[in-house]
């Protein structure tokens, strides 16, 4: 059976996102200083029975801004340090977990992707870039590395 479009819920529509913007707006913090705790305050639900669906208590939270493609997080739990890659940008970048520090981990990465960790906490990394994995050996301090070995 084929749905219909009826007056009544195109009335019912309209004046529910009506509504939705008539609604106080919460004041943003916008620089990005300050980390945002989902669910994101924005979205709004019409219908108080969906906010049961929302998840209030959630570990995620944005810990920096102003990159223009990020992806391919990996966590390494010996150094606890998280790493991820700015693709476009052609950066890797790195989240200390004790002090919450963002720093920049290599420039250039090889337009890399894919992170992850062998079991002897080495770095994995699919470099787009240069058509190949590179593994990266332990030389640095806290089991961050800067040597390139093809894997």
């Amino acid at each position: 059976m084929k749905p219909t479009l009826t007056r009544r819920g195109l009335l019912g529509s309209g004046l529910g996102a009506a509504a939705a913007m008539a609604l106080p707006a919460q004041q943003r913090d916008w620089s990005g200083q300050n980390p945002v705790r989902y669910p994101e305050p924005d979205v709004i639900a019409l219908d108080k029975r969906v906010n049961k669906y929302k998840i209030g208590n959630t570990p995620i939270r944005r810990l920096h801004t102003g990159m223009f493609w990020p992806e391919g997080p990996a966590w390494n739990g010996m150094g606890r340090y998280l790493v991820w890659s700015d693709i476009p940008s052609d950066v890797q970048w790195c989240w200390l977990d004790e002090d919450g520090h963002v720093s920049i981990m290599r420039n250039p990465a090889g337009y890399s992707n894919g992170n992850t960790f062998d079991y002897q906490g080495r770095q994995l990394s699919a470099e787009h870039g240069n058509r190949r994995v590179v593994r990266y050996e332990h030389t640095a301090s806290r089991g961050r590395s800067d040597e390139q070995v093809p894997a």
